[in-house]
């Protein structure tokens, strides 16, 4: 999953040397992260279900060869459009390793352990924040971005030395037909909390993956302080994952969440100023990941909450919504930068955010309503002799 998680932002972070080797814009070359974000979320749901025979084991480490064999691919590309399809195929191998991992971490361990177990594996999500992209865009920085590229595949395939070796078979998981998968979005509650982790995301995408044009004044060309600063937003958001789940039980979810939001739509607004220099880029970054990644925590709490009998494929589902906004993002920022220019694509990531933050309290009425009506029911049945 780290190898994974670096793969997703990574190529934000050497963009203009992507754009400048394959002779393309910034914003053609932002559509490498698209390609891989876009051939996730559309295929995760749908290989799970496809795949639901296929022995644990053999799907991680066939989805881990894929992920490898693609970046390479990259790594290799001669041309822009080969290396747009590599990042799709990229994108099919994390489809096919992320919801069996997550699945199979639940499975190969005690029920009393299992919560740990789903910790660690969505940790290495969260830590290649902090750790991987930084690194691989200081590799990039110091050689090149194919560099990079091989710098991810080597992760991967120690991964798949690891699952080969050390991994016993997993038992298979009840099968869940694809209908299954995607019938929670016909609950109101359900579909307007999606709604906005996929907006929020698209926002807080579209700076992240011209991150390094957004800024790049503060960094000055340096790829030390680009590094930096990607550390920076990553350690933000792992410490701040931490602390929101002790802010939700004090709060409560609703709370946090538009406390997140409100700061983070702030902080992007202020972008535009604060992006001009280092010392008011990195507060404004260290802002930006812990609210950003801060959401994720009560979004993923009230899911769960609206429907827990199907946890695991409710967050599959936000899961797949948190990489539809990355893929909008890749294009949304595109055409902001056309339109406005790199340094006020600030203001077009917080309209999103805004938008986040009212598809989340026309959630959290809804939640309310249909909470109110089962009240109400439960009162009358009681009633009744």
């Amino acid at each position: 999953m780290f190898a994974l998680g670096t793969d997703s932002f990574v190529v934000a972070g050497v963009l203009p040397e992507i754009a400048r080797s394959f002779d393309v814009s910034i914003g053609a070359a932002g559509q490498m992260t698209t390609a891989y974000a876009v051939t996730y979320a559309l295929l995760a749901p749908v290989i799970a279900a496809l795949a639901a025979g296929m022995p644990r084991k053999h799907l991680l480490l066939a989805g881990l060869a894929v992920f490898v064999l693609a970046n390479l691919g990259t790594a290799f590309a001669p041309t822009f459009g080969i290396a747009l399809a590599t990042r799709a195929i990229a994108g099919l191998g994390a489809a096919m390793f992320s919801p069996t991992a997550t699945s199979a971490a639940s499975m190969i361990v005690p029920p009393e352990r299992r919560g740990f177990a789903l910790a660690v594996v969505v940790a290495g999500m969260t830590v290649s924040t902090a750790l991987g992209s930084p690194t691989g865009t200081i590799i990039g920085g110091l050689g090149n971005w194919h560099w990079t590229m091989l710098f991810v595949a080597a992760l991967a395939a120690i991964s798949g030395v690891g699952v080969l070796t050390l991994l016993s078979d997993i038992p298979m998981p009840p099968s869940v037909t694809l209908a299954k998968r995607v019938a929670p979005l016909a609950d109101a509650r359900i579909g307007l909390t999606l709604a906005a982790t996929l907006l929020f995301f698209s926002g807080a995408f579209t700076l992240y993956t011209y991150f390094a044009v957004v800024f790049d004044r503060a960094i000055g060309g340096s790829s030390a302080w680009f590094g930096a600063l990607l550390v920076l937003w990553g350690a933000a958001g792992t410490v701040s994952n931490l602390l929101a789940g002790r802010l939700i039980d004090k709060i409560g979810a609703h709370k946090v969440l538009v406390a997140m939001l409100v700061c983070v739509m702030a902080d992007f607004v202020f972008v535009p100023w604060t992006g001009a220099s280092l010392w008011t880029a990195v507060p404004a970054v260290i802002v930006w990941g812990a609210c950003g990644w801060g959401v994720l925590v009560p979004q993923q709490y009230r899911i769960v909450t609206i429907a827990p009998a199907i946890a695991p494929i409710v967050i599959g589902l936000n899961n797949s919504a948190i990489f539809f906004g990355a893929t909008a993002a890749g294009v949304i920022g595109a055409a902001g930068i056309r339109v406005f220019g790199a340094h006020a694509l600030g203001y077009v990531a917080a309209a999103w955010v805004a938008g986040a933050l009212s598809m989340s309290v026309l959630a959290a009425r809804e939640i309310r309503r249909v909470s109110a009506l089962v009240a109400a029911r439960s009162t009358n049945e009681a009633r009744v002799p």
